[in-house]
């Protein structure tokens, strides 16, 4: 365990060897949301990440958590497959900003060897047609995946965001759009006056329970929205790197596989930020989201869009 400081927030680091723990990485009181194969089902949930790739889960009665089906709301998103070693390993979500290029989480990207993306908003009810995990007619391969350069210098929650270059355009009426430079600070003179919300979207889990009941698990792969509000933003706990969103029944919030989904600001294109960590196994409380809006970060996307 290595303790790191950072705008003033103290983390408690623990970082598994992925040999002895294939699933990844569990940091402290942080839950990087990107969801794993039912074959680690057997590991503790606690340390690590468990969910589904999944073959055979339990029907959702809410969803992202406690959302509602996005339809066709959102095509610009997707379910993304990141394989390690060749063989596919875990989900995540994430956005297209132009017919190419998709952002997503940093935890998702790091240490990949490739992977695919589907943009049906119902995998689940034909998975096997479309060759989910693996790929299929309908998926796209990835050329190249980059994850921020500072990825890797602390906690994950520092600069958890990357790039997915697809090899064949995806045409869509519109796009994820990156908000503004230090865009999100002036939200929090507005959290004080009226509620700030926010569209989560996501094909993570619906249900997350605790390693006695994880049988309860919902994991359908399905394209979900919820609309959390902004809990804290510019504290102590977030630093200046991250927001904090209610996850609640009353809200709805994001659980395992929702990781590098967008959270667009209001009901815009505006990408705030990627659904980045939890902090309890359950997804319950609050959802951690990693900020677009800094220059880092815009520097790094953008050099791919350029």
């Amino acid at each position: 365990m290595r303790k790191i400081e950072a705008c003033g927030v103290v983390f408690r680091l623990f970082v598994l060897h992925p040999s002895t723990y294939p699933v990844g990485k569990f940091f402290g009181n942080f839950y990087p949301k990107k969801s794993k194969g039912n074959y680690m089902k057997s590991f503790s949930k606690s340390v690590l990440l468990a969910a589904t790739l999944a073959f055979g889960a339990l029907p959702a009665a809410h969803a992202i958590t406690d959302g509602s089906l996005d339809g066709e709301a959102h095509p610009h998103v997707g379910l993304l497959i990141f394989d390690v070693g060749g063989s596919p390993a875990w989900r995540c979500s994430g956005t297209l900003l132009s017919p190419t290029v998709m952002l997503t989480a940093g935890h998702c990207t790091d240490g990949t060897s490739g992977g695919r993306v589907w943009f049906e908003s119902n995998i689940q009810a034909n998975q096997v047609a479309l060759g989910y995990p693996t790929g299929g007619a309908t998926s796209v391969e990835f050329c190249n995946i980059a994850t921020h350069p500072q990825f890797n210098e602390g906690s994950f929650v520092l600069h958890d965001v990357g790039v997915v270059t697809l090899c064949s355009p995806v045409v869509r009426a519109s796009y994820g759009v990156l908000p503004t430079v230090n865009e999100l600070d002036a939200l929090k003179t507005k959290r004080g006056g009226q509620d700030v919300t926010f569209t989560a979207v996501g094909y993570g889990l619906q249900k997350s329970f605790p390693d006695a009941t994880s049988f309860k698990d919902s994991a359908l792969k399905i394209r979900m929205v919820a609309n959390p509000k902004l809990n804290q933003i510019n504290t102590g706990f977030t630093g200046n790197f991250s927001l904090l969103l209610s996850n609640n029944a009353n809200t709805g919030g994001t659980c395992f596989g929702d990781s590098g989904g967008p959270n667009f600001l209001g009901i815009s294109n505006v990408v705030a930020g990627v659904t980045s960590f939890g902090i309890n196994s359950n997804c319950a409380g609050t959802g951690g989201v990693f900020r677009m809006d800094r220059q880092n970060v815009l520097d790094f996307v953008n050099s791919f869009l350029d």
